[in-house]
């Protein structure tokens, strides 16, 4: 069987199903329509291609602040693509969101089957590898200790900052968990970031692959 690989926007559309993601739009130009659909500042730019699934490494993510940055950073962001000879879908315009920034993964593992990943997020999770493992689906408590078991738990707990929405946290990892139990032939789901903050939790960029049933 043939692995199928789901960039971001294909992503957040299938976890839509299950977990709030931020509101986006995919577009290949900057035309009158949709720049009208563009109406709140800032938000976030992005390049969108199986090619580029890191998309932080080729300067592919841009938050611009008014209609002149966006028009700048979407010409600029092609031509990023064009240089690298990325197969474009498209450049995701994204509402901003302000939270800590959250990874949660499932990974197929050989031996214990479907495992659900929780470790702080962003640029820093490969340098940092502040992570907990609970074999899926899990419970509240196995999502508590997940969490507890975090040494910068504290930066969730409120360190110099206001603290998540920790409930919310705990239900988002439960129905991660449960994907697999309807989508066996998943292999990899890659949340990071997950940003959330003492009102709401959000995804913000994913990854999936799963084995192609064809």
């Amino acid at each position: 069987m043939k692995k199928r690989i789901m960039a971001e926007f294909e992503a957040e559309k299938f976890l839509s199903k299950y977990i709030p993601i931020v509101k986006g739009r995919l577009i290949k130009s900057l035309d009158g329509v949709n720049i009208n659909l563009i109406k709140k500042y800032p938000c976030v730019l992005k390049i969108i291609s199986k090619d580029a699934l890191h998309k932080s490494d080729v300067n592919g993510v841009r938050i611009v602040r008014s209609m002149d940055e966006l028009k700048k950073n979407f010409i600029e962001l092609q031509d990023v693509a064009k240089k690298r000879g990325f197969r474009l879908d498209g450049i995701l315009v994204q509402e901003f969101v302000e939270g800590k920034e959250i990874i949660i993964g499932i990974n197929n593992d050989e031996t214990f089957g479907h495992v659900l990943m929780l470790g702080i997020g962003g640029i820093f999770v490969e340098l940092l590898k502040d992570v907990s493992f609970r074999v899926c689906p899990i419970t509240s408590h196995d999502a508590r200790s997940m969490i507890n078991e975090l040494e910068g738990r504290n930066l969730l707990h409120g360190f110099r900052s206001k603290p998540v929405n920790l409930r919310l946290l705990e239900r988002t990892l439960i129905k991660v968990s449960k994907i697999p139990m309807k989508h066996r032939n998943l292999l990899e789901l890659d949340i990071n970031p997950f940003i959330i903050n003492e009102k709401i939790g959000k995804v913000v960029d994913a990854r999936m692959v799963f084995w192609d049933k064809k």
